[in-house]
């Protein structure tokens, strides 16, 4: 007859296997921005958008890396190396200048240049370059927000829906050989990569909820004063002796 496992060998094992069972996955964990003495010229307003804008970008840059990975004949037009040509496109965006592949054309006429079917140059950069360039065009050509700044709500909302055409366009649009102008994502029988789709998706969400809050920003600096006068009067803790 085969010995009977002891009682405590078997708790021991029931914890190890709920334990593992139960022990959570890191997936990492919300980071705020450093602290800025810039912060004090900015409303609540100013700083989403500040916010929103560094993340879009930061969405932009991740794109331009995958892309560059599953096409690596574009950065081969631009620079020695997949890493130089990231900081080529990199560079000039934050600072502003123009990118010479696009014949001097910004915003919406860029990136229609960028996805038609017989540009020759570095696709990847000029998609990239030109999709920044819109997105900053619809914040009045600005990355960072004051007091004294404004923004469109309709703006921001063309913007959204201008990313979702420029998806669109690059999942679909082929070449005059029937190629697809970039590889981006792919399902198949082996695989089923929507990474691109999921960063488009992240971009459009936060351009469209930063329209929807500059809706509401009048509105809720009436309701605001409102609020501030009725607690003045009636939200205030009465005597009791």
């Amino acid at each position: 007859m085969r010995p009977m496992a002891s009682p405590l060998l078997l708790i021991a094992a029931t914890l190890l296997l709920t334990a593992c069972a139960s022990a959570p996955t890191p997936h990492g964990e919300v980071k705020g921005a450093p602290t800025s003495g810039r912060e004090m010229g900015q409303s609540d307003t100013n700083r989403m958008a500040t916010l929103a804008m560094r993340d879009n970008l930061d969405s932009l840059y991740r794109l331009m890396d995958k892309l560059y990975r599953r096409n690596p004949a574009e950065w081969k037009k631009t620079a020695v190396t997949r890493e130089d040509a990231i900081r080529q496109v990199r560079f000039s965006i934050e600072r502003r200048q123009t990118w010479n592949d696009l014949q001097g054309k910004h915003d919406i006429a860029a990136m229609s240049l960028s996805l038609a079917p017989d540009f020759k140059a570095d696709r990847v950069a000029a998609f990239i370059y030109a999709t920044a360039d819109m997105i900053v065009t619809a914040h009045g050509g600005k990355t960072e927000f004051y007091l004294i700044d404004g923004l469109d709500a309709q703006f921001l909302y063309n913007a959204a829906r201008n990313i979702e055409i420029a998806s669109w366009m690059l999942a679909t649009r082929r070449t005059a050989n029937g190629q697809l102008l970039l590889l981006s994502d792919e399902i198949n029988s082996g695989e089923r990569n929507l990474s691109f789709e999921r960063e488009f998706g992240k971009i459009v969400g936060r351009l469209d909820l930063m329209a929807e809050f500059v809706t509401e920003k009048y509105r809720r600096a009436g309701i605001s004063y409102v609020q501030n006068l009725l607690g003045g009067s009636f939200l205030q803790f009465l005597p009791v002796r």
